[in-house]
């Protein structure tokens, strides 16, 4: 990944082009933002979970002929 000396050099630049008293409001809302999308994306993955119908044992549209092809081809 990334070692001290690159880490401090981002951190660097990161002071000159915000300034040090935005760096602390710009990650408060990067925080906040990183928050909202992890809990939107399990609220998502729930929602998925909960409204999906529970696969059937046997489907007319998954059924494969022992040879290997699907029964829809003639």
């Amino acid at each position: 990944m990334f070692g001290i000396s690159e880490l401090a050099i981002l951190l660097i630049v990161l002071v000159l082009v915000f300034g040090a008293k935005k760096l602390p409001e710009l990650a408060r809302n990067a925080g906040k933002a990183a928050r909202i999308l992890k809990s939107e994306a399990k609220a998502m993955k729930k929602d998925d979970t909960a409204s999906a119908p529970p696969p059937s044992k046997t489907s007319d549209a998954f059924r494969v002929r022992p040879g290997g092809g699907s029964t829809d081809t003639p």
